[in-house]
């Protein structure tokens, strides 16, 4: 079996295995993919120990009709598994089951190493999404302390260090609420100290007993 040299096609600049440049990660995936589909247009089965989520290709995808589509997407239209295997071999490359629960299930004729790595990076900037959508709250109180606050404030840095949103909430009780200036005077303090890292979402807003404001990183 002849393996390939060089960077596959998602690699912007050339490199050789061999020089482990940066891209040896990429071809490393690629590699795998080729090598078990390889087997697989054989009819050589893989153990696979990723239970049911794992991704059927090639003989593993055994359906009466399967609606399958060509590598950018296209519709291919729908036939049995076993004529869609025979037109992805005819192709040089793989059968990849994408939506096993459909009606009829959608195949994908498509390099299999290929379609890892697009998974990979779909999976990666999904879950980069994710982080920036959360918002963490940080509570703390009028009278605390400067030990307890510089906890909080390092608290506060992680949160926005990994991409989160923080809301800072200080909380009145008792007789605190007939001096809410000492709360605004806490919370520029805070933000102060913040500076350098964060950015407000707006002025700080008391509802209630509960003086509030949003930050976000730089």
């Amino acid at each position: 079996m002849s393996l390939p040299t060089s960077c596959p096609p998602t690699s912007r600049k050339p490199c050789n295995i061999a020089k482990n440049r940066p891209c040896i990660a990429e071809h490393n995936l690629i590699l795998l993919g080729q090598v078990r589909s390889i087997l697989e247009r054989n009819g050589i089965a893989i153990k696979n120990n990723l239970g049911d989520n794992r991704v059927r290709i090639n003989h593993d995808i055994k359906y009466p009709e399967v609606r399958v589509l060509g590598s950018s997407g296209e519709q291919l239209g729908v036939m049995s598994s076993q004529d869609a295997l025979k037109l992805a071999i005819q192709a040089g490359v793989d059968l990849v089951e994408i939506s096993p629960n459909a009606n009829p299930p959608v195949v994908k004729v498509i390099d299999y190493g290929k379609f890892q790595y697009q998974r990979m990076k779909e999976m990666v900037k999904a879950k980069r999404n994710s982080k920036s959508s959360k918002l963490k709250q940080i509570r703390l109180g009028l009278r605390i302390g400067d030990n307890d606050l510089n906890i909080k404030l390092k608290k506060i840095r992680e949160f926005l260090e990994d991409g989160d949103n923080v809301k800072i909430v200080i909380v009145l009780r008792g007789r605190e609420m007939a001096h809410k200036e000492l709360s605004f005077e806490l919370m520029d303090r805070i933000l102060e100290a913040l500076s350098d890292q964060a950015i407000t979402s707006g002025k700080p807003v008391m509802a209630g007993r509960n003086l509030s404001v949003g930050v976000h990183k730089k």
